[in-house]
C-alpha cells in the first residue's frame, strides 16, 4: 500500500486571526491556536492548512504579502510559529501554509524598489509595459471590485500587471531570479518544519504574461522545478494547488514522468465541487456520476482534494449559466448571498436551512468520495455566516468556542474584534458552539468525530479507486465503491427526501460479512445485499470486505 501521507490525511483549513485569541487584543494568534491543538487532534485532523501568515497591509485578508520570511506580528513571532510546528507534530498533525507567490503587496520592498528606478535590481521582478496594453480591462478575477488588470504607475512611468487587485502587482515568473527566490522561500519554511504548501492561484503564477495577449502561455516546467526542489529539501513535502481550469488542462498541473506525477501532488477538485452543489440542489446524483466518470485519470501520486466549503465563495463558474441558476435558487436566492456573478458567500449549514440530516449526508458524501477531504474551520459545528460583512468575509467570522462573551474567541471588548462574532439567530454563538456540542453525544461535532474515525479505518477512500456502481436504484440514490489493497468499501447516499430500497445482490459474491460502519440510523444487518433500505437523506457506509 502507498505510504503517501497526504492520501490518507484529513485537512483542516483556518485563518489564525479568527480562530483563537490568547492575549485579548481581538485578533486570533498562534498561541491561541496552540491551545486548541488538542481539540483538532480529537476531531481527527491530521493536517492543518493555515491561510496567509506573513506580514501584510491586510487589504486582501493577508494575500497581499509584504515579507515572505516572517510571521505577521499580529499573530506572534517566528519563535511562536516554530513552537506551533513542534506542538502540532507531537499530536501527529502536519502543518502546511499558503504560498502566495503570484504577486506581492505593492508595499513590499521589492516593488517599492522596482518602481523607483529603471535601474533597480528588482525592476524586472515585476511585469511592465511601456504602453497601455489593449487587454487592460480583461481577465479580472474579482469583477465588480476590480476594473482592470494593468495600472499605470506614475513613479515608474510604466504600466504594471496585476491579475488580482491593483495593490497586488504580479511577479515575473520568466525572471530566473524570481524563480530562485520562490524556491528559497519554500526552502526557508520547510527548514522550519512545515509539511508543504497550498499554492494560491497556480495558473496565474506560471503565466508568462504578454501585454495584449489575454491567453498568455503557461510555463508548466516551473512546477516541475519547484517540485524537484522541495522534494530534495524534504522528501515527503507536499504541494496542494488551486487551479480552477478546464478538465483537459488539469493533467498538465500534475505532470507525468516515468508514470508518476512530477509537478503538483494534489489539486482541489473544483469540477467535483460544483457538481456536488448542483446535485445537492437537485436532490439527484446524476452530475456527480458524470464527474466521477469524466474526470481525467490521474498519474500515480496525483491526488484530488475534495471540499464543500472553502475559504472563498462557492465557485460555480464551471457550471452552465442554467445550472448555476439552479444552485443560486436553492442555496443563494438573494443577491447579497451571491458574489462576482459566479459564487455563493454562505456557509453550508445556512445554505441547507440548518437541516442536520442533509448536513450529515453532504459531509458523509464528500468524505467518502475519491481524494483527500478538506474541512473549513467551524463547519464541524455547523457555523453560520454574517452577510453584513463584505464579500468573502461573510464566512470568515471568529470561531465559536463557547457561550462566553465573543463566543469564547477573545476576551476583548466586542468593538475591538477583528470581525464581529455571529451573535444573533439560529447560528449565534450561544446556540452553536464547541462546548455545547462537546457535552452532547448526538451533536454535529460528535458525529464529525465518529465519521472521521471511521474514515481513518477505511484507507480505501483516500488511496484506492472510486467507482460508481451502475445498478438500477431509486431516484436520488448514489452508490459507489472504493477498492484498494486493504479491501472494499461500499457507499450509499440518498440525496432525496424519499426513502428507498437498493438491490445490490450482484455484489453478493464479493461480500465477506458486509456490515454498516457508519449510517444515519440503525439499519437491519446487510447480510444479503439484495434489499438494502435507505432513509430519505440517508447514508450507509458498508465494509464489503477486508484483506488482512
Amino acid at each position: 500500500m502507498s505510504d503517501r501521507w497526504y492520501e490518507k490525511a484529513v485537512i483542516y483549513c483556518l485563518d489564525i486571526d479568527t480562530y483563537a485569541d490568547s492575549d485579548g487584543d481581538g485578533v486570533g494568534d498562534i498561541r491561541g491556536l496552540i491551545g486548541r491543538l488538542d481539540y483538532l487532534a480529537r476531531l481527527g485532523v491530521t493536517c492543518l492548512w493555515l491561510n496567509p501568515i506573513h506580514p501584510s497591509p491586510d487589504r486582501d485578508d493577508g494575500y497581499d504579502v509584504a515579507d515572505f520570511y516572517n510571521v505577521d506580528p499580529r499573530f506572534g513571532t517566528l519563535g511562536d510559529f516554530a513552537e506551533l510546528l513542534h506542538q502540532a507534530g507531537n499530536r501527529g498533525i502536519k502543518v502546511i501554509i499558503d504560498l502566495v507567490v503570484n504577486h506581492t503587496s505593492d508595499q513590499h520592498p521589492w516593488f517599492q524598489s522596482a518602481r523607483s528606478s529603471p535601474d533597480s535590481p528588482y525592476r524586472d521582478w515585476y511585469v511592465w509595459s511601456e504602453t497601455e496594453p489593449p487587454d487592460r480591462h480583461q481577465g479580472m478575477v474579482f469583477p465588480g471590485e476590480q476594473n482592470e488588470t494593468w495600472s499605470y504607475d506614475r513613479t515608474a512611468k510604466q504600466w504594471f500587471y496585476h491579475r488580482f487587485y491593483k495593490f497586488q502587482p504580479d511577479l515575473n515568473i520568466e525572471n530566473p531570479q524570481v524563480r530562485e527566490e520562490i524556491k528559497k522561500i519554500c526552502a526557508f519554511w520547510l527548514q522550519l518544519g512545515v509539511a508543504g504548501f497550498r499554492m494560491d492561484a497556480v495558473p496565474f503564477i506560471i503565466e508568462e504574461t504578454e501585454p495584449g495577449n489575454p491567453n498568455s502561455p503557461k510555463d508548466f516546467e516551473f512546477l516541475s522545478e519547484l517540485r524537484q526542489h522541495i522534494q530534495w529539501r524534504k522528501a515527503d513535502a507536499v504541494l496542494l494547488a488551486e487551479a480552477n481550469v478546464e478538465a483537459a488542462e488539469l493533467k498538465h498541473f500534475f505532470g507525468d514522468q516515468g508514470g508518476s506525477a512530477n509537478r503538483i501532488h494534489m489539486l482541489f477538485d473544483f469540477m467535483l465541487n460544483g457538481r456536488l452543489m448542483l446535485a445537492l440542489a437537485r436532490e439527484h446524483p446524476e452530475v456527480i456520476i458524470d464527474a466521477l466518470q469524466n474526470t481525467p485519470k490521474l498519474p500515480p501520486g496525483g491526488q484530488w482534494a475534495t471540499f464543500l466549503r472553502n475559504h472563498d465563495e462557492v465557485d460555480l463558474s464551471r457550471l452552465t449559466a442554467e445550472q448555476r441558476g439552479e444552485v443560486f435558487s436553492q442555496f443563494g436566492p438573494d443577491e447579497d448571498m451571491q458574489l462576482y456573478g459566479r459564487g455563493i458567500r454562505r456557509r453550508l449549514a445556512p445554505m441547507l436551512g440548518g437541516d442536520r440530516q442533509r448536513l450529515e449526508l453532504a459531509y458523509a458524501l464528500q468524505f467518502s468520495l475519491r481524494g483527500t477531504p478538506v474541512l473549513r474551520y467551524g463547519e464541524e459545528i455547523g457555523m453560520g455566516d454574517d452577510l453584513k460583512q463584505e464579500g468573502r468575509n461573510a464566512i470568515r467570522t471568529p470561531m465559536q468556542w463557547s457561550s462566553l462573551p465573543n463566543g469564547g474567541f477573545s476576551t476583548a471588548a466586542p468593538e475591538k474584534l477583528l470581525r464581529p462574532v455571529i451573535s444573533d439567530g439560529e447560528f449565534g454563538y450561544e446556540n452553536v458552539n464547541v462546548t455545547r456540542q462537546r457535552h452532547d453525544p448526538n451533536s454535529l461535532l460528535s458525529w464529525f468525530e465518529r465519521m472521521i474515525r471511521t474514515l481513518r479505518e477505511a484507507p480505501e477512500v483516500g488511496s484506492g479507486s472510486c467507482q460508481h456502481v451502475d445498478v438500477p436504484v431509486p431516484a436520488g440514490v448514489l452508490v459507489h465503491r472504493a477498492d484498494a489493497e486493504t479491501g472494499t468499501m461500499l457507499f450509499l447516499h440518498n440525496l432525496s427526501p424519499d426513502e428507498g430500497v437498493v438491490d445490490l445482490g450482484s455484489l453478493d459474491p464479493e461480500a465477506e460479512f458486509p456490515n454498516d460502519v457508519l449510517a444515519d440510523q440503525e439499519y437491519p444487518d446487510p447480510g444479503k445485499l439484495d434489499a438494502l433500505p435507505i432513509a430519505g437523506y440517508g447514508y450507509r457506509w458498508i465494509r464489503l470486505k477486508r484483506f488482512p
